[in-house]
């Protein structure tokens, strides 16, 4: 990908995005961009945060691993998705671990260079803070689907994420492997598959890492029922 496509892709997330240009420009001169193959640490639990991360390309998780060994999938990142800016800006340990899960491309932005900008314009902090509201309220809506809709719902919604519309049919590329999307959506793989082949009453059929929705009002429809008739539809 060309540089400047990388910069555009860049002043596009939510990060920066809304940030005055020139501090932009500086942010953008003084990060490091790199490509990471499929399976690599970005970094680990318990290291020092030093930096914030923007994926340009590629898909990239923020995980734990619990006591018992288990992993836990805190979050998902792709195109302009951004994450540890709060540890970074504090120096603080990383509460999680990242690892690319495709072959990705992430611009790290020293926390230095952000700091030293919010010192002479404190307004860029109120942006930042905006910034990771966004990602507080996207882990408030997960812990909402995981108690509030069935599995097949929560897999519908991750579906209805990856189309780009409202109405009519939709086909969707399955961005990562089965375990991972399971994870994320705080399921066990095999309650992963149990999921997608109750939603073929809704006219949901996934083969392989492709996934054909019917009608994708309808869908949406199946989203929003009371998780009683949702599971009783999926039957």
């Amino acid at each position: 990908m060309a540089r400047g496509s990388k910069e555009e892709i860049a002043r596009r997330s939510l990060l920066l995005r809304n940030l005055p240009e020139l501090a932009v420009d500086v942010l953008i001169r003084k990060a490091v961009w790199k490509t990471y193959d499929r399976g690599a640490t970005v970094f680990l639990q318990g290291e020092t945060a030093t930096s914030i991360h923007i994926v340009i390309q590629g898909w990239a998780k923020i995980y734990r691993i619990a006591a018992n060994g288990s992993e836990a999938v805190v979050n998902v990142f792709t195109k302009g998705g951004s994450f540890g800016e709060a540890v970074a800006l504090r120096g603080l340990p990383y509460p999680v671990s990242a690892e690319t899960v495709t072959e990705c491309e992430i611009m790290h932005i020293p926390a230095t260079a952000l700091t030293t900008l919010i010192r002479h314009d404190p307004e860029i902090a109120i942006t930042i803070l905006a910034a990771t509201f966004v990602h507080l309220q996207s882990l408030v809506e997960q812990i909402e689907q995981m108690k509030a809709q069935t599995g097949a719902q929560r897999v519908a919604e991750f579906l209805l994420e990856l189309c780009n519309r409202r109405s009519g049919s939709c086909v969707v590329n399955l961005p990562y492997d089965k375990i991972l999307i399971a994870g994320r959506l705080g399921m066990k793989p095999e309650s992963l598959s149990r999921a997608f082949s109750k939603l073929r009453v809704v006219g949901v059929l996934v083969e392989g890492s492709i996934a054909a929705i019917e009608d994708v009002a309808k869908l949406h429809d199946y989203c929003e029922e009371d998780p009683a008739a949702a599971w009783n539809r999926a039957l």
